[in-house]
């Protein structure tokens, strides 16, 4: 029998992430945290991973990430889950060393067979980034729930935060957005097998670029585009560096079937939590492109800013590493805000 897992969750993938006005609430105001001095990124600039200095040369990484089924196939819900992940190393400049599972089962209505595929999916995924899948932990949970807690080095001088990025940076994205626009449309059973075919693929396609990107200095910040669609992340990456972003729509990379599921109107709740959020703090050209601007998406790209006078450095560094990238904007002052043009 096969076990079709998006049905079995009330939400899919990273768009099951708490909108980030509810997750500011839960955290709330640090006001009473310890102070470590060898925590060099916290939770206080909403950053991909934290890092702990161990010898003044060395960092550990450290990150978790879980969600319920974006895929019915329990090898790519695995695999995605840990892809996603495994990003927030990358996204740190960092490499990935080790990875242990969080796994919730409804044992009572799905076979444990099912979850040994999840498993496995999570293994091939790991195996691919060089690391083990050393462990785990297990519940009995009302809906599937897989992610992993994942384990990361880097060079202190190469980290790289998501506050970092600096007036006049050029942004680049390099995954197309759309995933949680074909999803929702799979919920629905409007989806074409070909583009979740083509939205499977981007969601398994590590980020590794991530860690070489930690060798260049003048790559500034770098954060991962998730669930609070790249918008959310892009506000974040301003907020830490304490600029404003001006983006061109057009050039926003995007899946070709996006206009098709947009015409059909599968918008994830996803997309309304986030623009009821942050919307307000960004200026669109036309209002209907928070469809895109705010699309939760899952295992998504990096978005990374650049030093103005390393563009053609840095595009030749990614055709050499196969990937071809195009500017997205740039980072301006602050009292410009945030546009999408």
């Amino acid at each position: 029998m096969q076990y079709k897992l998006t049905e079995y969750s009330h939400g899919a993938g990273c768009g099951c992430k708490l909108s980030p006005g509810v997750l500011s609430d839960i955290l709330g105001p640090s006001t009473h945290l310890a102070t470590f001095p060898n925590l060099l990124v916290g939770n206080e600039t909403k950053d991909d991973a934290a890092v702990v200095d161990l010898d003044g040369t060395t960092a550990i990484v450290s990150t978790t990430d879980f969600f319920m089924p974006i895929v019915d196939d329990p090898s790519d819900f695995g695999g995605i889950a840990s892809v996603n992940a495994i990003s927030d190393i990358y996204a740190m400049g960092a490499t990935p060393i080790m990875a242990i599972a969080i796994l919730g089962w409804p044992i009572d209505k799905i076979p444990a067979e099912v979850a040994g595929q999840v498993l496995e999916g999570a293994r091939k995924a790991c195996l691919e980034a060089g690391i083990p899948l050393a462990g785990g932990h297990s519940i009995d949970s009302p809906e599937p729930i897989f992610g992993l807690a994942v384990t990361g080095k880097v060079p202190v001088a190469h980290i790289k935060k998501n506050m970092d990025g600096q007036v006049g940076d050029l942004l680049y994205l390099t995954k197309p957005l759309g995933i949680g626009l074909v999803t929702t449309a799979q919920k629905k059973k409007l989806a074409d097998p070909a583009d979740l075919a083509q939205a499977r693929n981007s969601m398994l396609t590590l980020n590794k670029i991530g860690q070489k990107l930690g060798d260049l200095p003048w790559v500034h910040a770098v954060t991962d585009v998730t669930g609070f669609g790249l918008g959310g992340h892009l506000l974040e990456l301003c907020d830490g560096g304490n600029t404003g972003a001006l983006i061109h729509f057009d050039r926003l990379p995007r899946f070709d079937f996006v206009p098709k599921y947009l015409e059909l109107n599968c918008i994830p709740g996803g997309t309304h939590r986030n623009w009821k959020t942050y919307g307000h703090r960004i200026r669109l050209r036309e209002v209907e492109h928070f469809k895109i601007v705010a699309d939760p998406q899952t295992s998504g790209g990096l978005l990374i800013s650049v030093a103005p006078a390393k563009q053609e450095a840095f595009e030749a560094f990614m055709r050499e590493n196969g990937m071809q990238v195009e500017v997205i904007g740039e980072l301006v002052v602050r009292e410009k805000g945030v546009s999408v043009v």
